[in-house]
């Protein structure tokens, strides 16, 4: 076995970006940039108002004292030169006339016909934003590596890009293995049928994480069987994910069916508690990860290996974000495999969840975020900072 840590590494190193593509803006939500996003236009474009009011000379005002109104300015509009002695009306976005240094909020404005005049406490703010404060022409405003989320696509977008080049979606494949799996919803017509919990979590996660589901189904167990649709889904998918048939059992074929095609292991098995049995391998073009068949130990592994292997496909840097949080009640000692305990979290802190039992699904729910624990360590006490991950 090797060590979680090994593992990931493993994975860094070996699994390279897909290809890239160009999408639309409407297109890029949740890929991820495979080449810097650099600025085409400055933001803000020209120096314009924060606010509205009335754009002046500051040294010309006086509480008081009127100005005459000479003109207005709209966003949109072009600008406009500033009289001495003068005021020009402004809404926010609007272009700064040439000769005005600061923007008098119209709170503090009286408006008389073609005249204007401000109420003491107008300052010191001037309201206005200089061109290309924010970023100028040329600037790298997303750089590559970066996932395109509802706030980054704001900064995207204000580059002026038509298009985005990203790294090509993995299309993932799904394949729960075992005889007494059944689609959820049917497990009730035989008595020892058991509903495919995993699948579907499964294919939320991936394409939480970019990817894209094209097939997800079960297969019995029949290696003749097996070995024929692990050849076709090799041939078709970027990755396959394998539940269950991942221990040395002899009904265990989830390596054996990708044997024949020639899988190269990348790791077998590693030193993690849940998840012991977790696999990883290549095909040909094609990854495959064999994840155990226990609910909560294929959704622990799939969050600590699945994920990075997703993220590298499509050109991430940034490995797991471990934060560092206390802990609301004692956490159990360790045994010789580095663990990862189930957690919920609130004001508190971190509560170690009572059952962490491979197999267990209803506490699933209750968890939001695994705590790691190295091997042979000792009970913690409640107050203790731990490493945590979100679940």
């Amino acid at each position: 076995m090797i060590t979680f840590d090994e593992a990931l590494a493993l994975i860094d190193s070996r699994v390279a970006p897909l290809g890239c593509e160009r999408v639309s803006m409407e297109e890029a939500a949740g890929r991820t940039l495979a080449v810097d996003a650099v600025a085409a236009l400055p933001s803000p474009r020209h120096t314009i108002s924060a606010m509205d009011g009335y754009a002046v000379r500051l040294d010309e005002v006086e509480p008081g004292v009127p100005l005459r109104v000479t003109g207005e300015v709209r966003p949109g509009q072009s600008a406009i030169a500033l009289a001495s002695g003068a005021a020009v009306r402004i809404f926010t976005g609007g272009v700064l006339p040439e000769g005005a240094n600061c923007v008098i909020m119209q709170e503090y404005a009286t408006r008389d016909g073609d005249s204007v005049q401000f109420a003491p406490g107008f300052g010191p703010a001037r309201h206005v934003r200089q061109k290309g404060s924010d970023f100028d022409r040329g600037d790298v405003v997303l750089s590559r590596g970066t996932k395109l989320d509802a706030r980054s696509l704001v900064a995207a977008a204000a580059t002026d890009a038509k298009h985005l080049a990203v790294y090509r979606q993995p299309s993932v494949s799904v394949l729960a293995t075992g005889d007494e799996l059944v689609a959820s919803g049917s497990a009730h017509e035989s008595a020892y049928a058991i509903p495919d919990a995993i699948g579907p979590a499964l294919g939320a996660m991936i394409q939480h994480g970019g990817g894209k589901v094209v097939s997800r189904g079960f297969a019995r167990d029949d290696l003749p069987a097996l070995e024929r649709l692990a050849g076709q889904l090799a041939q078709d998918v970027d990755l396959v994910v394998v539940t269950g048939g991942a221990s040395v059992g002899e009904r265990d074929f989830a390596k054996p069916m990708f044997a024949a095609h020639g899988l190269e292991l990348q790791f077998d098995r590693v030193a993690m508690k849940p998840g012991k049995p977790v696999w990883f391998g290549r095909v040909k073009d094609c990854w495959v990860i064999g994840l155990p068949g226990n609910p909560t130990s294929a959704m622990v592994t799939a969050r600590l290996l699945l994920d990075p292997i997703l993220g590298r496909l499509q050109g991430a840097t940034r490995g797991h974000l471990w934060r560092s949080m206390p802990l609301a009640s004692a956490l159990p000692a360790t045994g010789d495999r580095e663990t990862f305990a189930r957690a919920r979290w609130d004001a508190t802190g971190l509560t170690v969840l009572g059952n962490q039992d491979s197999g267990v699904q209803g506490g699933l729910a209750k968890a939001d975020w695994l705590i790691r624990c190295p091997s042979g360590q000792s009970e913690l006490a409640g107050g203790t900072m731990v490493s945590a991950l979100q679940f």
